[in-house]
């Protein structure tokens, strides 16, 4: 007999699931972004640089998107799913924007930008999961994806068209760079941290029609919110231990530039410092997903196990079998039905 999870009564798996569509997406869109920087070289058009911007600001995030379509079960639809992406990034950067408006330089700066920006991604991941059904862990980590993935993207073509745009013109050079690194880093970035927050605050919910508060929720947006303020402020930390651990006095910082010496110091602090805040947000991950299927593992065994227990053995004629354990006939709680 097949076992109804709570994925299956609420309509199963979407009928496009397990295509693979996610990968052939991000190679074909890579082959186009590199072609269409070739063409940009070649032909010096400059009508062609939002081209690149938009490709490589886009092409790994919605990767992800495409990656969470395949995946997602319930009632979440490809349209709510690519809604969240685009909607959920324009207002995810416009509230960010907002916030971060007053904010002025100091210690705690980037602290306090990633307090704000992961509040206006869990805000918009509430209202895009209002009425989504299953609520469960896994489900919330793929909507938490989804909306960092927009995010994500609407930033990353700031970012780009910052890096494009000096005065003495477009540099390419430049603008390359900036989208590469912030396409290789997205996964582990902003989708990572939203995947947390919306696994935690879908767990709590587990079994719910609606969200519900627990302090699991308020300590998990902390955690995310530290963790993005650690990965933001990673270049002036590991430039202050370059300092520290060469012993190099930070009076040889002229104007405030590093030493070339201390160059290769800070760039390895650096990738060290980024690595370890990722395999903390993957393991925070893991390890909430793994819990959160555990506990569904329990509750279905002891729903089984109850509705089981009324249950009678019965001979031919409806009466128990000899020696089966007699069993008063009555109406089961509601909470086992």
């Amino acid at each position: 007999m097949r076992t109804m999870t709570l994925e299956t009564a609420h309509g199963g798996a979407h009928p496009h699931h397990r295509h693979g569509w996610w990968w052939k997406t991000l190679l074909s869109g890579f082959l186009l972004w590199v072609v269409t920087i070739v063409v940009t070289v070649a032909t010096q058009n400059t009508n062609l640089v939002p081209t690149i911007i938009l490709l490589g600001s886009f092409l790994v995030p919605f990767t992800v998107v495409l990656f969470v379509i395949e995946r997602v079960t319930g009632t979440v639809s490809t349209m709510q799913l690519v809604t969240a992406f685009f909607v959920g990034g324009v207002l995810g950067v416009l509230g960010a924007s907002l916030l971060e408006s007053d904010l002025r330089p100091g210690a705690t700066l980037y602290l306090l930008v990633g307090f704000a920006e992961e509040l206006v991604k869990g805000l918009l991941l509430v209202v895009v999961g209002w009425r989504v059904r299953p609520k469960t862990a896994r489900q919330g980590a793929l909507l938490g994806a989804t909306v960092g993935a927009g995010f994500s993207a609407f930033e990353s073509a700031g970012y780009a068209f910052n890096a494009a745009i000096t005065t003495r013109g477009i540099d390419l050079v430049s603008l390359l760079q900036t989208e590469v690194v912030r396409a290789v880093l997205s996964p582990v970035g902003h989708v990572l941290w939203t995947a947390i927050l919306g696994a935690v605050l879908f767990g709590a919910a587990h079994g719910r029609p609606r969200f519900r508060w627990t302090w699991s929720v308020l300590v998990a947006y902390v955690v995310v919110s530290v963790l993005h303020g650690l990965w933001d402020s990673n270049s002036t930390i590991s430039t202050l231990l370059a300092f520290v651990l060469t012993g190099t006095p930070f009076s040889a910082a002229q104007d405030g530039t590093v030493p070339p010496a201390l160059g290769g110091v800070v760039t390895t602090l650096y990738v060290a410092g980024l690595a370890v805040v990722s395999v903390i947000g993957v393991a925070v991950l893991v390890g909430v997903l793994l819990h959160h299927r555990r506990r569904t593992r329990q509750i279905e065994a002891q729903q089984v196990a109850a509705v089981g227990s009324w249950q009678v053995p019965a001979g031919p004629w409806g009466v128990p079998d000899d020696g089966a354990e007699q069993v008063w006939h009555r109406t089961p709680p509601p909470h086992v039905l």
